[in-house]
């Protein structure tokens, strides 16, 4: 890449790369620095699951509730996101709907630091 000129260098200051307008990205910012996300992507990805599971609940509370289907899909979905730890409950899918990012980064970090626990705890031998 050739080297900027002073004008273009100028132009350059006065831009975020980080943060873009569309996006309010205050929420986004808090997140990643509350949970130490190293990646922006993180939190997209994290972003783009729960939009994905709300989407679900959505369509799963429009079909009939006693459709033999819905049960079977609401159950397992409900099954799934708990044991990952990302609902306190299995009891309803409005715990589903109010899935945030932070959920998800909650799991991830509890399971990032059970693991460091034990591994910690097998180098010292009391294991």
């Amino acid at each position: 890449m050739r080297k900027l000129k002073f004008h273009e260098k100028k132009l350059l200051k006065k831009v975020n790369f980080i943060e873009y307008k569309r996006e309010g990205g205050h929420r986004e910012a808090l997140v990643t620095r509350r949970y130490h996300l190293t990646e922006r992507d993180d939190y997209k990805k994290y972003s783009n699951i729960c939009r994905m599971v709300q989407k679900l609940v959505h369509v799963l509370k429009q079909m009939d509730p006693r459709d033999p289907f819905r049960v079977e899909m609401t159950d397992a979905l409900l099954e799934k996101l708990y044991n990952m730890g990302v609902i306190s409950t299995k009891k309803s899918l409005a715990k589903c709907d109010k899935l945030s990012v932070s959920s998800f980064c909650r799991y991830t970090s509890h399971f990032y630091l059970k693991s460091v626990c034990k591994l910690s705890i097998l180098q010292i031998g009391f294991v």
